[in-house]
């Protein structure tokens, strides 16, 4: 009887243990803590280290900036995780910010197949998650949900904006090649398939796709220009970019075939090149440092590049705008509860550097301008510029509500 009920309490006093160490390890609140926390995964390891630093460093200064303000009497403050570019490793830092860390909210990433795995995992726990580098539109399109929010431009934006350009080139017969994976594909059906709205006489050759990490890409430009097409739709980027626009002046592939790559006048993608890089590309992007030519954009990028002594890429404005969406969400909302936080979002309209825009409330896709120019060196820089400018508005490239919906099936 006597070891049995020893017996008894030992196990009690295991559970009463178990209880206690859960009690301490749980994280604190949100309400009850005087810090908003903010969670973020990106990949800094590799390649991809030379985007996702921009736009850590303009989110820590835009969080300096509102802290002084004050948010709700908190200050907002964040941790980060590197997924070295994994999906299982993104997911599971996220649960890990979630249950151990206790943040308010997510934030994150450069892969898309990331965002659209912690995004299905925001979905089940309803945890907000704001993705400022990831451009798939089905991030908030086809998989989007409450919970999510796209800061950055999506492929469905960049596509359209290469689409209105070319529409009005004489360009009638297209070659497309690039990176075999979902964004090299998102942006080139964005690119084409609204080209072919625009201009039905548009005809596609053919299509020559390099698997990720391929670095000689001589074989899939001779095998296109083999087809004298009257223009290229290069759908590349990140680490594939540099090489490409390399063997695209070596091969003098940029001096005979016209050629469309969507971030081809971004500041980070062509700095690398140098003073090697070809002229003529025609590009696509949401941000450059020197356009518009406004006070707000000035503003930025002196506080840039006194921060880190470099100029700021498209990803910088991501970090910019999500840090400032994020204080001025808590403000609306008045509250750190995550459902008004959500419905602050919707809606919310923010200075940005390229000017007044908001997240449009049915999607959560942040409305914004892009860009339209060609490639040139210009005095005083040694990389290249993007020369004749135009500019399209939101409303423009962004898909309708309408496509949102069927894309959904809904």
């Amino acid at each position: 009887m006597k070891g049995h009920c020893l017996k008894k309490w030992g196990i009690s006093l295991t559970l009463i243990f178990a209880a206690s160490a859960l009690m301490f390890s749980a994280p604190t609140p949100a309400g009850a803590r005087d810090t908003i926390k903010v969670g973020i995964i990106d990949c800094y390891t590799g390649p991809a280290a030379v985007y996702t630093k921009q736009t850590l460093a303009a989110f820590e200064m835009a969080i300096k900036e509102e802290n002084k303000k004050g948010v709700l009497g908190k200050k907002i403050e964040f941790v980060t995780r590197d997924s070295k570019f994994k999906v299982e490793l993104a997911l599971s830092f996220a649960k890990e910010l979630v249950m151990r860390e206790g943040v308010d909210l997510l934030v994150g990433e450069i892969s898309s197949s990331n965002i659209l795995a912690i995004s299905e995992y925001c979905r089940k726990i309803k945890m907000p998650f704001i993705t400022w580098a990831g451009g798939s539109d089905k991030i908030t399109g086809a998989k989007g949900h409450r919970y999510v929010f796209q800061t950055a431009e999506n492929t469905a934006m960049a596509g359209r904006a290469g689409a209105l350009g070319l529409a009005k080139k004489p360009y009638k017969k297209y070659w497309i090649m690039g990176d075999d994976y979902a964004y090299g594909h998102d942006i080139a059906d964005g690119c084409f398939n609204n080209l072919k709205k625009l201009r039905p006489d548009v005809e596609l050759l053919g299509q020559s796709w390099w698997k990720l990490g391929e670095s000689d890409f001589t074989p899939y430009i001779t095998n296109a220009m083999a087809a004298k097409p009257d223009a290229l739709i290069a759908a590349t980027g990140g680490s594939s970019m540099a090489p490409f626009m390399r063997l695209a002046k070596e091969t003098g592939l940029s001096e005979k075939i016209p050629i469309w790559i969507n971030t081809a006048i971004d500041y980070t993608s062509v700095k690398p090149l140098g003073e090697n890089g070809p002229e003529g590309v025609l590009g696509t992007v949401n941000y450059l440092f020197y356009y518009p030519k406004t006070a707000a954009n000035k503003k930025f990028v002196d506080a840039f590049r006194k921060e880190t002594g470099d100029y700021p890429g498209w990803f910088a404005l991501s970090g910019d705008i999500t840090g400032h969406v994020i204080a001025e969400g808590y403000r609306k909302a008045g509250s750190v509860d995550k459902e008004k936080f959500i419905d602050a979002l919707e809606g919310l309209t923010i200075d940005t550097p390229t000017g007044r825009a908001k997240i449009r409330a049915y999607d959560h896709l942040f409305m914004q301008p892009i860009f339209w120019g060609v490639t040139k060196y210009l005095p005083g820089y040694d990389f290249l510029m993007a020369t004749d400018l135009v500019t399209s508005s939101p409303e423009e490239v962004a898909p309708s509500i309408e496509e949102v919906k069927k894309a959904r099936g809904e």
